[in-house]
């Protein structure tokens, strides 16, 4: 009997460690929500739960391991912590996997405990089920619009009425005034009234002819200001061919302007960019997640649909992770554009101008400050979900900024260099201080701008 009962216990206790192994095997000793949490802060940039990134899908991947490799939870702590040693070690299933996908080597995260990493294991093999959203208050009914509908209709019928009715009642009096116009004596009143406009303008003719050509001297100038207005374009925000929100980008995400325009501070022009500075970011995004923000009108699918026009102007396959070669051009309508006759450059602006620009356009719009240079032109295009053109770009428009906008004399290089200058305008502009604005260093200058 004893020995019976110390049997049943070793055979509980081998029980159990079966299973505890088991449960750490599978990650199930971990925490799924911190997981959840880790996993998204290191691994997302390459790897997703139920599909192929630049690396496989980790949903099942303590399982699939176990299946492929003969390996455990061991073997994932020294491949997430150290995957190149592993290589290195001769390990057969660790060079297999860095062969199947294409020898793109794995991040090390010697960072991550050993609770981290189990934590992590938790959440691929059973991730916790995401949170159902409250449903949007739903369109109103057929049922529900109706009386709406119904009470809209009756006001437009009322209004028609009522329209027909005024018209039946000026045709009436117009009727009635035909009838007097041709009886005699309003004949006669007629003819002494026509006499006696003639009299009038032949007496006041010089008044005439001088309304006549106030007449004319503003329909030419109406003229001439409708011409100096051809080619102004303020408000311009044509719809391109790959939606493109600088609101979800910039705004939301916070995203530099110089990660994809990056010639805009250090050459003339500010670029498109190529569609492989999308696919920087867009080769492992391939799906619209912040579900938090969307445009009126748009849904998930629709922002899905567009990242999957960059795949094919790129040629990205997102399934095998490669590109097939066959691209598509992409036919971008341009907004903002400088005549040929007008010499402007980028790098003048963003570098050697962008305190100065920045502090005279805060000083004068102080309810509308700017914390970057471009917004200065381009106005706040971190909030444009399509962009527009923010200002006039007219020469007056440019000479004004240049009259306004003082040097930056904290830099040193201008505060030697505009030394003499500087002496100069303070003794001819004494209640200025002497203030240095670009057109006193010659910004108004025609050859400045104009070839």
């Amino acid at each position: 009997m004893i020995s019976w009962r110390k049997h049943y216990k070793q055979t509980l206790i081998a029980i159990g460690l079966l299973l505890s192994t088991s449960a750490s095997f599978y990650g199930q000793d971990g925490d799924p929500k911190n997981g959840e949490k880790l996993f998204k802060a290191n691994c997302t940039a390459c790897h997703a739960l139920d599909k192929q990134v630049i690396g496989p899908p980790l949903k099942g991947v303590v399982e699939r391991v176990k299946t492929e490799g003969g390996v455990g939870r061991d073997w994932l702590h020294k491949w997430i912590t150290d995957n190149k040693a592993l290589r290195a070690s001769g390990d057969k299933y660790a060079n297999e996997i860095f062969e199947k996908y294409n020898k793109v080597e794995m991040q090390q995260f010697p960072n991550l405990s050993e609770k981290d990493i189990d934590d992590i294991l938790a959440f691929t093999t059973n991730p916790p089920a995401p949170e159902e959203k409250k449903p949007e208050a739903a369109p109103a009914t057929d049922a529900s619009a109706a009386p709406a509908d119904k009470t809209t209709t009756n006001i437009v019928i009322i209004s028609l009425l009522a329209i027909a009715a005024l018209l039946v009642w000026i045709l009436i009096k117009l009727r009635q005034l035909v009838k007097l116009g041709q009886s005699e004596d309003l004949a006669g009143l007629n003819e002494s009234r026509v006499r006696s406009f003639s009299e009038i303008y032949q007496k006041y003719h010089y008044i005439g002819k001088g309304a006549l050509v106030i007449l004319a001297i503003l329909a030419t100038y109406g003229i001439w200001n409708w011409l100096m207005w051809i080619g102004v374009y303020k408000g311009y925000k044509p719809e391109q061919p790959i939606y493109f929100s600088h609101k979800i980008h910039a705004g939301e995400q916070k995203i530099d302007c110089q990660l994809c325009h990056s010639s805009a501070k250090y050459g003339k022009v500010s670029e498109i960019p190529s569609m492989n500075v999308c696919m920087n970011c867009h080769r492992t995004i391939s799906e619209y997640n912040a579900n938090h923000y969307m445009e009126p009108g748009k849904d998930k699918a629709f922002y899905d649909g567009e990242i999957q026009k960059i795949y094919a102007a790129t040629g990205w396959n997102p399934e095998k992770q490669q590109y097939t070669g066959k691209t598509q051009p992409v036919e971008w309508t341009r907004i903002h554009n400088m005549p040929d006759f007008v010499y402007f450059n980028h790098s003048q602006h963003v570098v050697a101008g962008e305190q100065a620009i920045i502090n005279s356009f805060n000083k004068k719009n102080p309810n509308n400050k700017i914390d970057v240079v471009c917004k200065a032109c381009h106005g706040k295009i971190d909030t444009m979900n399509v962009v527009q053109m923010a200002n006039d770009f007219t020469m007056g428009w440019c000479i004004e900024c240049h009259r306004t906008t003082e040097v930056d004399m904290n830099n040193g290089y201008n505060k030697e260099y505009f030394k003499n200058l500087h002496d100069k305008l303070k003794k001819q502009y004494p209640k200025d201080g002497g203030k240095i604005t670009v057109d006193a260093i010659g910004g108004l200058e025609c050859g400045k701008c104009h070839y």
